[in-house]
């Protein structure tokens, strides 16, 4: 499950960031700052993509892109509320939209990675060999 939701994630993100850098909706966000940000998400995608593709994802890693994910979403959010860029009503829409999308991917990712380290120790125990004492 942790491999599909980096993949999910990576294709999601590489697919806002081409939309935002090919199609350029009106948004109400500075030209600037848009490509920026595509351009960001384009490269993001296909890093996140790739970490879902090994054989096992290292962990430190997955924490990293589910603490990004969450600054992400929550500044997505924040930015729409407090008025930070003119948004238009479409774009209002848009980046909340996003922001929520994201706070999703990083639940969905922390839920996978708990599983998939619950599964690992599982495993883990019965093919230690026992420790032994010196006393």
């Amino acid at each position: 499950m942790l491999k599909f939701a980096l993949k999910l994630d990576g294709v999601a993100s590489f697919a806002l960031g081409l939309l935002t850098v090919l199609v350029r909706p009106e948004v109400g966000m500075p030209v600037g700052w848009q490509l920026g940000l595509g351009l960001f998400c384009v490269f993001y995608g296909v890093g996140v993509f790739a970490l879902g593709t090994r054989a096992n994802p290292d962990r430190r890693i997955v924490l990293l892109i589910i603490i990004g994910n969450l600054v992400w979403g929550a500044d997505s959010i924040l930015t729409a509320a407090l008025n930070w860029f003119p948004l238009t009503g479409a774009g209002t829409v848009m980046v909340v939209a996003q922001g929520l999308a994201v706070i999703g991917f990083a639940v969905l990712q922390f839920i996978a990675l708990r599983s998939a380290s619950a599964a690992g120790s599982a495993s883990d125990r019965g093919t230690r060999p026992p420790s032994r004492s010196l006393a």
